[in-house]
């Protein structure tokens, strides 16, 4: 080996080195603290992108924080029910679910979806369990009432979109004796509703509601975008829910991002210590994040 090769091997294992010194304080801090992360969009299509999530997920376990997935699957739901034939239904933009796609979500979600995430954290060196909000009375649903504006008369009318759920009641104990015997919790978006009916939940209000009722010291909506922007296209990398309030009025943000932030809000109100926005498509984002000073997306606190 060369002077040249062994430099270089001294400078990337100093490089290394510094990495750790710098997550050392974060580390030390959150010990013990519950990080909730909802994952889907474009790496939930990559299996190179899921095994690299997985293992910073089995990393975060193994450092000593308490990693919660909520995934979603939206795409697949879609796929499926194209391949049996089942024809969907839009309203204003939302999927109408009625018995028949609810089924089929449930499958897709708390069966193949699920269980091929638990089985990436296990390839990672994890054990993880797939839950659902259904189990052990994690989530109690009530349906989704939404209103839309009749296109001819412009009045205000009810919309049933069917089986499609919000959360109304957490109960973590099943989150919590899962964490304690050392497992990595791995939730799908179903609940039941004291109805008796089985709700398909978005995945990201899943999440806002799980991290809020466990006092998560973190919240992580991995998505497409790098985070929130300005109108400049510049990431805006500190907000308070006043300074959301702000940016929805002047235009700032608008369209998905909305209801994203809006969960951010209700999860940090909630008791969550703070919220994230950031771009799943970049490599271990998550730990960029987390770990370093310079962070990577978009962070929400209650207060600045």
């Amino acid at each position: 080996m060369s002077d040249s090769d062994i430099s270089g091997d001294i400078t990337a294992a100093r490089a290394k080195a510094e990495t750790l010194i710098e997550a050392l304080p974060y580390l030390r801090r959150y010990a013990g603290r519950t990080f909730v992360v909802k994952y889907g969009g474009h790496a939930m299509g990559d299996e190179g992108a899921a095994m690299e999530f997985a293992s910073d997920v089995v990393l975060l376990k193994a450092v000593g924080i308490n990693p919660v997935v909520v995934h979603g699957g939206g795409p697949q739901i879609g796929a499926m029910l194209k391949r049996l034939g089942v024809e969907s239904t839009f309203v204003d933009g939302l999927r109408v679910t009625d018995k028949a796609t609810a089924e089929i979500a449930e499958m897709v979600l708390s069966g193949a979806i699920n269980k091929q995430l638990v089985g990436w954290i296990a390839r990672a060196g994890g054990k993880a369990l797939g839950l659902s909000g259904k189990d052990g009375g994690l989530v109690t649903a009530t349906k989704v009432e939404r209103t839309y504006k009749d296109p001819d008369s412009l009045i205000e009318q009810a919309l049933d979109l069917g089986f499609v759920g919000e959360p109304a009641r957490v109960d973590t104990a099943v989150i919590e004796t899962a964490i304690a015997a050392g497992m990595i919790p791995v939730v799908a978006p179903i609940g039941a509703g004291e109805d008796g009916h089985t709700y398909n939940i978005n995945a990201d209000t899943m999440a806002g509601a799980l991290a809020g009722a466990l006092g998560a010291a973190r919240l992580f909506l991995l998505t497409d975008v790098p985070g929130v922007l300005d109108k400049g296209g510049n990431l805006l990398t500190d907000l308070t829910p006043a300074d959301i309030a702000g940016l929805q009025t002047d235009g700032t943000i608008s369209g998905g991002m909305i209801p994203k932030l809006e969960t951010c809000t209700t999860a940090v109100e909630a008791g969550c210590d703070a919220a994230v926005v950031l771009d799943g498509r970049v490599p271990h984002a998550m730990l960029l994040e987390f770990f370093t000073a310079r962070g990577a997306g978009t962070l929400i606190r209650r207060n600045s």
